[in-house]
C-alpha cells in the first residue's frame, strides 16, 4: 500500500523533538490525528498562558512549551490528567524499578485511552517503544499500516550495560537494584516489534541491539534525526588558552561521565572541561566531579547556543543512546565530536571527529591532545563539522521519513 494518500494517527507521549514527527505528517497533509498526554494548547494547562512569564517556575516553564507548532487543535486529543497523574507517579517513584513499573502502567494506560477513543478514518498507526502495543495490536487486526521507532537501544541492553557500569563505579548512583518489571517491559518492546510493519531505528546502534534481541532485521530502517537551522554558529578563531571541552546531557552513568572525570585529570592544564545538564550523581561524587569539571546543572535550552559558542570540542562518551541529538546540534555549530559508537551518531572516524570505544578515558584523552595541539586539524574538522550538519537538517528528515512511509 502506498502511504502517499494514507492519514496516520501519531500515538506520541510526550513531546518528543518538538512533536517533529506529528508536524512533519500535518505539513505533508498525512496527519488524521495526535494522542498525547499533556499538550499547552488543549484543556486547563491552555489557560496557564495567562500566568505572566516572569511569574512562571522552571516546570510550568517547560509544560508551556509543550505546543505542537503548526497542528489545529481539532486534531489533538491530549489526556491531561492521565499525564499530569504520570508525571506524578514518575516524581514519587523510588528507584529505577519502580520507574519501570510506571512506564508499564503509562503505555498500558495511554494505549487504552487511545482505544476508547478509536482510529477514526486513520490508514497507518505510528507509536513508539513501549508506550504503543495494544494500538498497534487493534491497529494490525484492521488492517492499517503499523510504525514503532524505537527511540533507543531495547531496555534489555540498556540495563546489561548500565549494569556493568553501576559495578565500576558503586559510588556515582544509587545502587542498581534486581528489576521485577525489566523483563515484562522488554517482552513489550518485542512485542511491538512483532506487532509493527516497520521499526524505526535512530543508528545502527539501535539497530544492532533490536537484532540481538530477537527483533527482524527485515524490518527495522534506519532513519536519522536531523537539526534546527537555530544551532548553525558562524565560525570563529580558535579560544586562546587550553581547549574548550564541551558535554550536554544528564551527568551520570548512561552519558558516561565518568570517562569525562578521568579525561579531565589527565589533560589538567592542557583543556578545560564543562558539563551541562542534571546532576543524577551522589553528592560525594558531584564534588569530586566539580574538582576537575565545570558543572552548570540544568539550563534552558534557549541558553544552549551559548555553550556551544564557549567550547572548541563535543564530547559525548555515551554508554547507551538512540541518536543523541545534542550531536547534531554540535555538529551544526562547528565543533569537531568524540564521542562512542553506542552514542547512535552521524559522526565518520577521523573526519568529523572520532570514534572511540566506551569505557575508554586514554582514547579520549588522547583524540583531545591532537585537538589540543593540532589547530589545522580541529579547523578542519569543525569545517567537515558544519558540512555533515547540513546533510542532517531537519526537512532532510522529514524527506527520509516520509520515504520510508511511502515505501511501507
Amino acid at each position: 500500500m502506498n502511504t502517499s494518500s494514507n492519514q496516520w494517527l501519531v500515538a506520541l507521549l510526550g513531546a518528543r523533538m518538538h512533536y517533529a514527527v506529528p508536524r512533519i505528517l500535518h505539513q505533508s497533509n498525512l496527519l488524521k490525528h495526535l494522542y498525547t498526554d499533556i499538550c499547552a494548547v488543549k484543556g486547563c494547562p491552555k489557560l496557564l498562558h495567562t500566568i505572566p512569564k516572569s511569574l512562571q517556575p522552571s516546570n510550568l516553564k517547560r509544560l508551556l512549551g509543550r505546543v505542537p507548532e503548526g497542528i489545529p487543535t481539532e486534531n489533538i486529543t491530549a489526556f491531561n490528567s492521565f499525564g499530569f497523574k504520570y508525571a506524578q507517579k514518575l516524581r514519587q517513584a523510588r528507584s529505577p524499578s519502580e520507574a519501570t513499573q510506571v512506564f508499564l502502567w503509562a503505555g498500558k494506560t495511554f494505549c487504552q485511552l487511545i482505544l476508547e477513543e478509536g482510529f477514526g478514518e486513520a490508514s497507518g498507526i505510528y507509536t513508539f517503544n513501549t508506550a504503543g502495543l495494544e494500538v498497534l495490536q487493534s491497529a494490525r487486526q484492521q488492517g492499517l499500516i503499523t510504525v514503532t521507532e524505537q527511540t533507543i537501544a531495547p531496555k534489555a541492553i540498556e540495563y546489561q550495560l548500565l549494569q556493568q557500569e553501576y559495578q565500576a563505579f558503586p559510588d556515582w548512583e544509587s545502587p542498581l537494584e534486581e528489576d521485577p518489571f525489566l523483563l515484562e517491559l522488554s517482552a513489550r518492546e518485542k512485542e511491538e516489534w512483532s506487532t509493527a510493519d516497520v521499526i524505526l531505528c535512530g543508528s545502527e546502534f539501535v539497530r544492532e541491539g533490536i537484532i540481538a534481541c530477537g527483533g527482524a532485521a527485515e524490518r527495522c530502517k534506519i532513519l536519522p534525526y536531523g537539526v534546527d537551522a537555530r544551532f548553525l554558529l558562524p565560525e570563529h578563531l580558535p579560544h586562546a588558552g587550553s581547549l574548550r571541552v564541551l558535554t550536554i546531557g544528564g551527568v551520570g552513568l548512561r552519558k558516561g561521565s565518568p570517562y569525562v572525570l578521568a579525561a579531565a585529570k589527565k589533560l589538567q592544564g592542557l583543556a578545560t572541561f564543562r558539563m551541562v545538564g542534571p546532576l543524577g550523581i551522589q553528592p560525594e561524587m558531584k564534588s569530586v566531579l566539580a574538582s576537575h569539571v565545570e558543572l552548570t546543572g540544568t539550563v534552558p535550552r534557549s541558553q544552549i547556543l551559548n555553550h556551544y559558542a564557549w567550547a572548541d570540542v563535543f564530547l559525548l562518551p555515551s554508554i547507551c543512546e538512540g541518536s543523541a541529538t545534542v550531536i547534531y546540534e554540535a555538529l551544526a555549530a562547528g565543533l569537531p565530536v568524540i564521542c562512542t559508537p553506542n552514542a547512535g551518531s552521524v559522526v565518520r572516524n577521523g573526519v568529523e571527529g572520532f570514534i572511540v570505544p566506551i569505557r575508554n578515558y586514554e582514547a579520549i584523552a588522547d583524540k583531545l591532545e591532537l585537538l589540543a595541539i593540532n589547530l589545522d586539524l580541529r579547523h578542519e574538522m569543525s569545517k567537515n563539522a558544519r558540512q555533515r550538519a547540513s546533510e542532517f537538517t531537519l526537512n532532510a528528515y522529514k524527506q527520509r521519513l516520509l520515504k520510508i512511509l511511502a515505501n511501507i
